[in-house]
């Protein structure tokens, strides 16, 4: 479609992926010599992103890697994870407040006995920004705030929940194995090695406004100068954080438009079939789920029938057998 565009558009990676195993909570982007190998029963987080013209679309899927449905705690949290996100897609809507979504997501979670891992935030994106000012946390913490805001229409969300079977505490293991980091635009500090003013005048070029890995840099200079650059703030690094060993960690994102007819949800995955040992019994849940997330049409015109194999706005809690789209 941009074909006959009279300038270059530019297209790319939005945001680097990422493959995040078991009780690892995100943002392992792993260099080439990496030798891990995945294991039947493991958890993967697979979470990436991409831009059209600086335009982003973010997406973030939890499977498991076997045959047949998932059951018990695994498929507690990532039940835990998907209904949290369904509520807060109906839950971010125009005229809405951020500190609501954050206190629906905590009930959903402690449903399924399950915590949500802190200092996960859901921002608003814009062209060329992945992390917009407006935000809503996954879950209230003293250490972590965002300023209390309203949703507006025409606005885009990147939601994003995390569940973990664990504390919800995670814990960075090893500085070493970051790998994705972002440009901070504010920051003029005068670089003193000259492999670390290198480095950013790379990045300023190949990666201005997304997030980048390091495996898209020539890795010594990069060994070389990322140190430098992230001690003075110029590049903002994506921590690869824990929870102890033995817990899992279930990731759902997905990105969402606030429409004048409603809210579309433009990325998603399917989920493999479930069996939680929790059910939803909550009525405010129950409520919750039963939102639409398109505005019905007025005028007073009879309702037409729905065809045949047309999806309902509305979510299902994930309980036992269940199947539903992420």
């Amino acid at each position: 479609m941009y074909k006959n565009a009279k300038k270059k558009i530019d297209r790319g990676v939005a945001f680097p992926t990422c493959v995040s195993v078991n009780n690892v909570v995100g943002h392992f982007s792993p260099l080439a010599g990496d030798e891990s190998v995945l294991e039947e029963g493991d958890m993967v987080k697979i979470d990436m992103g991409c831009h059209i013209d600086g335009f982003i679309a973010l997406v973030g899927h939890t499977h498991v890697i076997q045959e047949g449905p998932v059951t018990g705690r695994k498929a507690d949290v990532i039940a835990a994870a998907n209904t949290a996100a369904e509520v807060a897609l109906r839950l971010v809507r125009p005229g809405k407040k951020n500190h609501a979504v954050t206190e629906a997501i905590q009930k959903v979670a402690d449903a399924y006995d399950c915590k949500i891992v802190e200092g996960v935030i859901s921002h608003q994106m814009k062209q060329n920004v992945i992390d917009g000012s407006k935000s809503f946390l996954s879950v209230s913490t003293p250490e972590t705030r965002v300023d209390d805001t309203e949703f507006e229409e025409n606005e885009v969300y990147a939601i994003d929940i995390v569940a973990s079977t664990g504390d919800g505490k995670p814990k960075l293991l090893d500085e070493k194995q970051t790998t994705i980091y972002r440009k901070d635009e504010s920051i003029h500090y005068q670089l003193k090695m000259k492999a670390s003013r290198s480095l950013i005048s790379e990045v300023k070029e190949r990666f201005p406004h997304m997030p980048f890995t390091s495996r898209s840099l020539e890795e010594k200079r990069a060994r070389l100068g990322l140190v430098e650059c992230v001690n003075h703030g110029h590049l903002q690094p994506y921590p690869v954080l824990y929870e102890k060993a033995g817990d899992v960690v279930a990731q759902i994102k997905f990105t969402v438009l606030l429409m004048p007819n409603g809210s579309d949800k433009i990325t998603s995955h399917t989920l493999q079939e479930l069996q939680p040992t929790k059910t939803i019994d909550d009525p405010e849940i129950k409520g919750w789920l039963a939102l639409g997330i398109k505005k019905k049409k007025g005028g007073g015109k009879k309702k037409k029938a729905k065809k045949a194999g047309e999806a309902s706005t509305e979510a299902e809690p994930m309980e036992a057998s269940s199947n539903a789209e992420a």
